[in-house]
């Protein structure tokens, strides 16, 4: 029986040509998979004909973009995940995704293989491999550019050679990644680390700088999920498509930075992720009201290794996963509306309400009514302070 290897596949002219590649290289047929999470650009029907035309026994797709929004970016909400305290993690999110369709169509067509597009370089290529393995230890993983040292032009050449459908046109200056929960840029002349992002990079954002007038948007949540967009219900592919339109339209959400990769270097990346950090700061903002002081100190050190292990590739790990109860625990209580103003690059919280809030009123007024017994305090100080006080005394002596 012949071999099967199943491969994501973009539609664009590198996973095109890694069909017949892969076909050549190993003699084994190829299952091309398209996998939708909001990255845009052509139909779906026309990236599966593609496939087919360049030389897949079988080709599928999938609509995962609400997928995508409530089981990976939902998660990230709720862990309110930054990545070096910047990066709403707009890559990593989907890997897991497609790696979840990979590996049921590897186990649906009897393929023992699964090839992807990455480089040797970056993160993506351990995002797929362990996600693929965490979930099916058997199959094995393959990587045409990585493996078999199949260059662009090396590409070009075998596309023109094969006559294939797919245009060979020059190729962006830049590396682009998108979806529907944000925007990754790179190379080209962002590889050197002194050159500002000049406009023509963006796509999800409008320049901050522009005068405008203010959007004022309201978000409501439930247990951390964001379920209404100024009085209006929504699900979370919703919310995340509306604000990326809305805080997108007052320049919110670019980040440019130098990561730590997983592979060792360090990388100068640009982001444009409206929706996300819109989301994720008026989440945070909600938790400040409705968590717990002990509880919110440790999420905090809960979300930095959560962010890690998904941006390590461990999005299907015990440990993220253990992570994952922490976070929906601690997010039991997060319900109640965020008022945000959208303007000049920011997303401004101006006012919080919230029936699970622990904020007392009475407690927290200087004014008339104050409930805080300020006559406890003393004790308090007292006995709060007492052990650096014998320290103190013995130190010195």
């Amino acid at each position: 029986m012949t071999e099967r290897v199943v491969l994501a596949y973009s539609g664009g002219l590198d996973t095109s040509v890694a069909i017949g590649w892969i076909a050549e290289e190993t003699g084994a047929e190829v299952i091309a998979v398209a996998v939708d999470v909001g990255q845009g650009g052509e139909d779906l029907d026309v990236i599966r004909k593609r496939a087919l035309a360049c030389g897949a026994v079988e080709a599928e797709v999938a609509d995962a973009k609400d997928e995508f929004a409530e089981e990976y970016c939902l998660p990230a909400i709720k862990a309110n995940a930054l990545y070096m305290d910047r990066y709403p993690l707009v890559s990593a999110l989907s890997r897991p995704t497609i790696v979840k369709h990979l590996v049921a169509a590897a186990q649906k067509h009897g393929a023992d293989t699964v090839a992807h597009g990455c480089t040797g370089k970056g993160n993506d290529q351990v995002r797929f491999e362990a996600g693929i393995v965490a979930l099916a230890p058997d199959l094995k993983c393959i990587a045409p550019v990585r493996d078999y040292a199949m260059t662009r032009d090396k590409a070009i050449a075998f596309c023109e050679e094969k006559g294939l459908p797919i245009a060979t046109t020059k190729k962006s200056p830049y590396s682009i990644d998108q979806n529907v929960f944000g925007r990754a840029i790179e190379t080209g002349f962002l590889e050197d680390i002194w050159n500002a992002p000049i406009e023509d990079i963006y796509e999800y954002t409008q320049n901050p700088a522009v005068s405008r007038e203010p959007d004022e948007v309201v978000i409501t949540f439930k247990e951390g999920v964001p379920v209404a967009i100024d009085g209006k219900p929504v699900t979370v592919l919703q919310a995340i498509q509306q604000l990326n339109e809305r805080a997108g339209a007052q320049g919110i959400g670019r980040i440019d930075m130098v990561e730590d990769r997983l592979v060792g270097i360090k990388s100068r990346e640009v982001y444009e992720a409206p929706g996300a950090i819109a989301l994720i700061t008026a989440h945070q903002e909600l938790e400040n009201v409705t968590v717990e002081r002990e509880l919110a100190r440790y999420k905090r050190g809960v979300e930095q290794r959560w962010s890690e292990l998904v941006y390590d590739g461990q999005w299907f790990s015990p440990l993220k996963r253990a992570l994952d109860g922490f976070v929906n625990e601690a997010n039991q209580h997060v319900n109640g509306d965020i008022r945000m103003t959208l303007h000049g690059g920011r997303a401004v919280v101006t006012g919080r309400r919230s029936e699970s809030s622990l904020y007392d009123f009475n407690l927290a007024t200087y004014d008339t009514g104050d409930t805080f017994d300020q006559a406890a305090a003393k004790g308090f100080i007292d006995i709060y302070s007492l052990s650096s006080k014998i320290a103190a005394k013995r130190d010195l002596a």
